[in-house]
This record gives structure tokens, sequence and C-alpha cells, in this order.
């Protein structure tokens, strides 16, 4: 057996456990790294544990008590050294239902909305999916100072605030489960679309976040908002192959090279939106992934049924309204060949004001009027797209358009 593999794929879990005996994250990860230590030297003589998981939960478990007897003030602590202590065997409840249970607990506890959603990222790439303070930096482009800061503010908020460790009752599990779903679209949706760097996709956050969607997936099997949270990642995902040429450029979904998107991830993509419909019908995540099936299914852009699509935003529309979601409903209208039409959409939206700052807005406008052939409006509603985004391949990509416009006037 793979032993890196095994830390890779329990950690989480062994984590999640330690972090409810020990009572305290910091104390969990340090005894869990000492556990990985004492593996690296014991398993490789006496071969992989038959329950590694377990293995390393009481080993940390050990570990960890062995660290509070070390510190200073053991008097003042020697009451809770004596709780943590009892029993000596290893605990009883080491079978997989409280491991599943434990990592829920966990990722609800990342998620708290008493903690600020930065704060609850960070939390949940650190813990979750084990990623360094120097990774999760770097994905966010602040330093790693920074971003330490921001992870020991998240641990002392959950402390102080005494946030329980524990899986809503039923009467809340809907509302939190929505925030967990959320922080995990918003791992994906700084992966595929990043907001900052030179790179638009960064794929190991991409892969996170698909990660969590299947723990989620697997911890939550009857959920139809999860499925439809994992699917519509999975269709996004399919495609990154295609989104960017070899200069690192924006290729917009019309001009992709169908044949680099990844048929295996569609598949799977569709069938949990089908099943997501089935499921939660209404469902924010579970409408986006139909959506999402939609364009995967299609084998030439002259093939996207654009009605269906349209449908779709309508109802994701009056559902979950938000002014996103009327542009991009805008968008799929003017596709359908009805670029009049989602002029006037994407014009009331703009005459509205709260999409003001956002650069998707004026770059629609102007590529639909550069379908219509007003090139000189368009050339204007590029270089207002221009003036809202600092993503360097966006920037490259709607510059080529002005310039294109520019030159048929």
């Amino acid at each position: 057996m793979d032993i890196a593999a095994v830390f890779r794929d329990e950690r989480a879990r062994a984590l999640a456990t330690l972090i409810r005996l020990l009572g305290d994250f910091d104390r969990a990860e340090d005894a869990l790294q000492d556990a990985f230590a004492a593996a690296l030297q014991q398993w490789p003589r006496e071969g992989v544990p038959d329950n590694p998981r377990a293995w390393l939960v009481s080993t940390a478990r050990h570990k960890g008590i062995d660290r509070l007897r070390r510190d200073a003030g053991l008097a003042a602590r020697a009451g809770e050294i004596a709780y943590l202590a009892e029993p000596a065997a290893p605990p009883p409840d080491l079978a997989d239902e409280p491991f599943t249970d434990d990592l829920m607990r966990l990722m609800f506890t990342c998620c708290h909305p008493a903690l600020a959603l930065e704060a609850q990222v960070a939390l949940t790439l650190k813990t979750l999916c084990g990623l360094t303070v120097e990774q999760i930096a770097r994905a966010f482009l602040v330093s790693p100072a920074t971003m330490a800061q921001r992870l020991v503010r998240a641990k002392a908020k959950i402390r102080a605030a005494r946030i329980p460790y524990e899986v809503p009752g039923s009467d809340r599990l809907a509302e939190r489960l929505d925030g967990v779903l959320r922080v995990v679209y918003l791992v994906f949706t700084e992966g595929y679309a990043a907001t900052l760097g030179d790179a638009l996709v960064r794929r190991e956050l991409c892969g996170e976040a698909i990660r969590l969607g299947r723990l989620l997936r697997a911890l939550l099997p009857a959920s139809g908002e999860v499925a439809g949270l994992l699917g519509l990642m999975l269709l996004h995902d399919s495609r990154r192959n295609a989104r960017v040429d070899t200069r690192g450029d924006v290729v917009v979904l019309e001009d992709q090279d169908r044949s680099l998107w990844d048929r295996a991830q569609i598949g799977e993509g569709q069938a949990l939106a089908e099943e997501a419909l089935r499921r939660a019908g209404g469902g924010f995540y579970a409408l986006q992934a139909a959506i999402a099936a939609l364009h995967g299914q299609a084998a030439r852009p002259g093939d996207t049924d654009w009605p269906q699509i349209a449908a779709l935003y309508t109802l994701l529309m009056r559902l979950h309204p938000s002014p996103v979601v009327a542009l991009n409903h805008a968008a799929a209208v003017a596709m359908g060949e009805r670029l009049d039409r989602g002029l006037r959409l994407i014009e009331q939206l703009e005459a509205g004001g709260e999409l003001g700052s956002y650069h998707l807005l004026p770059a629609a406008k102007a590529d639909i009027l550069r379908r219509m052939g007003r090139r000189e409006e368009a050339a204007l509603a590029y270089e207002s797209a221009l003036r809202l985004t600092t993503q360097p391949a966006e920037r490259r990509y709607l510059e080529r358009r002005r310039r294109e416009v520019m030159e048929q006037l």
C-alpha cells in the first residue's frame, strides 16, 4: 500500500475526529503531524495497519496528550489532561459512521456563518484539503504571513465564539448546507475564472473544489443540490483544456476545440445533473448543472439548444433571482437568434446599475452589438469592459475584440 496515498486519503477524516477528541484545531493538526511522522518510521518495518485511519487517530490522540503534558503550566491543565487521557485504550468510536459524522462536523464548522467568508474558504482549504499556508496564499495572491493570520483569526473566532463542533439540526441543515456549498463553489470559481493573477484557470483550486464536492456527495448522497454542484463543477471543468490557447489567451465557448473537452467528465456531470433535477428540480445548483449539461451535449456550437438554455435561466431567475443570472439569461436569449431582445434586456440591467462594476455586462453587450454589425457602439462597450477588469488574459481577449471591430469601421 502507498503510504503517501493513505495519508492523502485519510488525513481529513482523521483530523476531523481528532478535533472532536482533542477539542482544538491546532492541537489536532500538531498531533496528526506527529502520528504521520511515527507512521513513516513504523509502517515500512511493520506494514500498514488493517485500519490505518484508526491507527493514526489513536496514535495522534496519545501524541496530543503527550504534548499537553510537556506544556508549561502543567498543574493548571491537569484536569484537561486527565479528561483527555481517559480511557487509556483506543476510543471505541472509530468505526466508519463516527468518522463520517466527524467529517461533516468539520465541514460545517469551517463554513460557519459566524466566520468571514474569506476565513471559511481558507480554513476549508487548510483542514479539509490539506493545502499548506503557502499554497493557499499563492492561490489567492496574498503573502503567507497574511494567510497565516487569516487562519489564526478564524480558529480564534471558533474558540472565542464557542462555535459548536456539530452538524446542525434538521431545522437549520438546509440553510447551513447552502453555506457549505457556497464555499466549495467559491473555491471552484476562483480556480475556474481567476479574478487576479496571470493565469485564467488555476487547476489546483478546481481540483480541490471537485474533491470537496465528491466528499460531500459521499456524506450526503440523497442531496439533490450536492449532486447538482458536483455535476456543475465537472461539466465546467471538462472544458478547461479548451478555454485558453497555447499563449494563455481566452478562447470563448463557441470557438473552443470541442475535441479537447473531457467526455468522461461530461458524462458523469450529465448523469449528476439529471439526478439533481429529479431530487431538487428548482435548486440553484441543479438548474445551473442542467444548463451546463446542455452545453456539454452540443457537438458543435450550432447544435446548442439556446431556447432551452434561455428557458432554464428564466426558471433560475424566478426561483433564485440575481443580476448575474439575469445577465446570463439575456445572453442566452441573444444567442438564440433574438439579438435585439437580448440587447434590450442587457440595457435594462445596465440602467438598473446593480452590475455597474461587473465587466461581463459591457462585454456581453459588446458581443451582441458586434453580432448586430453596430461596430462603433461595440468598440465603446469593449472599452467599458476593459476599464472594469484587471485579469490579464481577459484584457487581452477584450483588446483583441475591440481591435477587430475598430478595423471594420
